[in-house]
């Protein structure tokens, strides 16, 4: 069975974990203030969960799911993820974070920033779109008419293709915007951010995002 190591347990991680669950995956989870803060979500999980350091959690996953403050990025373990498909949720958000000139100016991505803190993993964009709660909601099967979709972006072409499936698994159709340095189009005030959108509605909100806000 495949283990997904979740770095960061609010509102994303904890989302991504329930739906992970339903689906039969194995969850290990982590947060900033250690796994006994955890118990009362890993009950309500179940025995298919269980609450770890984040270094542990990122031993333990096949692959990684990384749902931090951007300002915290680079507490991400890097050795354990060495080799590991990292799927990035990180939004900039300056009020929180601090400013950042380098996302500023349109020179930098959230995700190329994780990539380059985690220089031997293979960063894919993910689920950072979406509002949380509708995580575990709007999926509907494949082919459905009108079904959401959700953006993704990598160097890896591996990495790309593992959202896509568990976007899919999800109930989300995929967008492919390409390498991490095109990931800006869908970030935070850009036009497919946390839109409900289909895939033709996407990669038309993707080409009209504007490089800086």
């Amino acid at each position: 069975m495949i283990t997904i190591g979740i770095i960061g347990a609010g509102h994303i991680g904890s989302q991504v974990a329930r739906k992970a669950v339903e689906l039969g995956y194995d969850v290990v989870i982590s947060n900033s203030r250690g796994p006994e803060t955890l118990q009362d979500l890993v009950a309500e999980l179940g025995p298919k969960a269980r609450a770890a350091t984040s270094a542990e959690a990122a031993a333990a996953g096949d692959f990684a799911v990384v749902t931090v403050p951007l300002k915290n990025y680079k507490d991400v373990p890097v050795e354990p993820l060495a080799g590991k498909i990292v799927i990035d949720t990180n939004n900039y958000y300056w009020e929180r974070d601090g400013r950042i000139p380098a996302l500023d100016n349109g020179e930098a991505t959230t995700s190329g920033m994780l990539q380059e803190h985690l220089p031997q993993s293979k960063v894919a964009k993910g689920f950072n779109h979406i509002m949380a709660k509708d995580i575990t909601t709007d999926g509907t099967p494949a082919g459905t008419e009108n079904r959401r979709a959700l953006a993704t972006a990598s160097g890896h072409p591996e990495a790309a293709e593992l959202v896509t499936r568990l976007y899919d698994e999800f109930g989300f159709d995929t967008v492919n915007v390409g390498p991490l340095s095109e990931s800006w189009r869908v970030e935070r005030d850009r036009p497919a951010y946390v839109a409900r959108q289909n895939a033709t509605e996407l990669k038309d909100n993707l080409a009209k995002a504007p490089r800086t806000i």
